[in-house]
């Protein structure tokens, strides 16, 4: 087990996902069902969006070096832009409702209907996101797709248990732009990281 890729992709997946639409969305899904069914449902989507990504990272690293790391590259700064892009637009609306939607009285849970749905919605929103190809870049860049594969999952389940227990207050103490440009710059040192390692 290859802790070093562990832990960095706890950190780096826990940093980006914290600002994103999943926190939000889980946080939602917990005022309308019972948070435990939901954290259960985000984390059965979670847990085949990531199976996929490192699947695919897996399969990335047939392909020559240079084209593998290159890649990453683009993917780590395309990141980083688009994280510092919410965080801007996040920081200008910083003054607006707070959150008013998450107000909403939580109903009794449905059972099994509470997990489909918190599974539909989180599944359909986290495919293609930034988490699912940061954790395709990483598995890529490291030989550690057990250790890539638990890193991610945990902190997108540690991100998730937050929002259904604790989201409304730690979205009130840390600013949602923060966590934006937090992710953004561990995008970017992932980026030049790479671009070391690319140059050696």
């Amino acid at each position: 087990m290859d802790l070093a890729a562990l832990f960095l992709t706890f950190g780096a997946i826990f940093l980006v996902e914290l600002p994103d639409k999943t926190f939000v969305a889980t946080l939602v899904l917990a005022t309308k069902y019972r948070p435990l069914l939901v954290w259960i449902g985000v984390g059965l989507a979670f847990t085949v969006q990531t199976t996929v990504a490192v699947t695919l990272g897996k399969v990335v690293t047939v392909l020559p070096e240079g084209v593998v790391k290159g890649a990453s590259i683009a993917l780590f700064l395309a990141g980083a832009a688009l994280l510092v892009r919410e965080g801007l637009k996040h920081r200008r609306a910083a003054e607006e409702d707070d959150g008013a939607e998450f107000g909403e009285k939580a109903r009794p849970a449905d059972g099994w209907r509470a997990v489909l749905a918190s599974f539909v919605v989180l599944f359909a929103a986290e495919w293609g996101d930034l988490s699912q190809l940061l954790t395709l870049s990483l598995s890529a860049r490291y030989d550690a797709p057990v250790a890539v594969f638990l890193g991610a999952l945990a902190a997108l389940l540690t991100v998730s248990g937050l929002a259904v227990v604790v989201g409304r207050s730690l979205l009130r103490v840390v600013p949602i732009h923060v966590l934006h440009f937090a992710g953004a710059g561990v995008c970017g040192l992932l980026a030049g990281l790479t671009v070391v390692e690319l140059v050696r």
